[in-house]
């Protein structure tokens, strides 16, 4: 079953809840159009709705198949005012929060930390930190997660070769704790996608081939990452070839579980996760689906701004699907 065939699966007909806070904007209307139709979710439009109708209507969509929530009109907005000043704990006034709120993505955030949506699509029109701070700010990290991260799906050929590549999006620097919770996580993802995890922590050596800090933290990020989920197979160091050549693997590490058949690589950094998943993307031909935040209480997408269409529907797609994670 090809990858999206098997997303559309397992959320068709379960009436998950996504918010799109930017609902003007056609790419978002048309994916949210053919998601509601397809019935593999119940969007929820944020905005006024006068300008949301206008828009929709500039598309040949029908609005009215649509839950739109302005929230200038919105009858629980004292409720959510209080619960936003209780969520910041004491770090916002209620004035203050009846000002914060009016921002779509700050109101679509707390839609889905109040459990009156199941996740959020934004980003197409917002910057990331616009995107990613409410929910850092409201939704937080799951328990035993200091730091979400952003990872992305790289799928490639009619036979559906499928990896996951992580951080790519949101850690400049991990340290060993974060780069471990980073494996972790990714291997959760990878999980969603009907990926047997097989994680590789990434280095410029391989057991011990090279000396200098920067490999002294893989070393130690594999240690605290195997003690955090001894269930998974996860090794490194691993240079690139050793983890995904099986040859290679058996000069470099003739023992390893993972190398040689590793489907989730997780780079020490960010500059070498962005760097390498786009050299996939670019000379590879894979195709570059994400980044996928990992790591929250409850799902939050954030879209390139240069997204089309296409990218919105497959993005919320997985957004729903990480909702039956949580």
């Amino acid at each position: 079953m090809e990858l999206f065939d098997s997303l559309k699966f397992k959320v068709i007909r379960r009436n998950i809840k996504i918010v799109f806070p930017e609902a003007t904007d056609p790419r978002i209307l048309g994916a949210a159009a053919r998601l509601k139709a397809e019935e593999l979710m119940e969007p929820i439009l944020i905005g006024k709705q006068e300008a949301i109708v206008e828009a929709a209507h500039a598309r040949g969509i029908k609005a009215s198949n649509f839950t739109i929530i302005d929230p200038d009109n919105y009858d629980g907005w004292e409720e959510m005012v209080t619960a936003f000043v209780e969520r910041r704990n004491g770090k916002v006034t209620e004035e203050d929060a009846r000002k914060i709120l009016k921002d779509v993505n700050y109101f679509g955030t707390m839609l889905t930390y109040m459990g009156l949506a199941d996740g959020m699509v934004s980003g197409a029109i917002h910057s990331t930190g616009d995107t990613v701070r409410p929910a850092l700010q409201i939704i937080k990290t799951k328990p035993g997660v200091s730091r979400t991260s952003g990872a992305m799906i790289m799928v490639r050929g009619r036979d559906q070769e499928k990896y996951i590549f992580a951080d790519c999006a949101i850690n400049v620097n991990p340290t060993a704790q974060e780069l471990a919770e980073i494996a972790v996580d990714s291997a959760k993802t990878a999980e969603l996608f009907d990926i047997d995890p097989k994680v590789a922590m990434m280095s410029f050596s391989t057991k011990g081939s090279a000396k200098a800090p920067e490999v002294d933290k893989v070393v130690e990020a594999t240690k605290i990452a195997k003690s955090l989920a001894p269930e998974l197979e996860i090794d490194g160091e691993l240079q690139f070839d050793a983890s995904y050549v099986a040859s290679v693997a058996q000069l470099k590490a003739p023992n390893s579980p993972v190398a040689g058949q590793a489907t989730v690589f997780v780079f020490p950094e960010l500059q070498s996760g962005n760097i390498g998943y786009k050299i996939a993307q670019r000379l590879g031909n894979f195709e570059a689906i994400g980044p996928i935040l990992q790591g929250l209480n409850k799902p939050v997408s954030d879209l390139s701004r240069g997204a089309n269409e296409e990218d919105i529907y497959k993005l919320s797609i997985i957004t729903a699907a990480q909702t039956l994670m949580n």
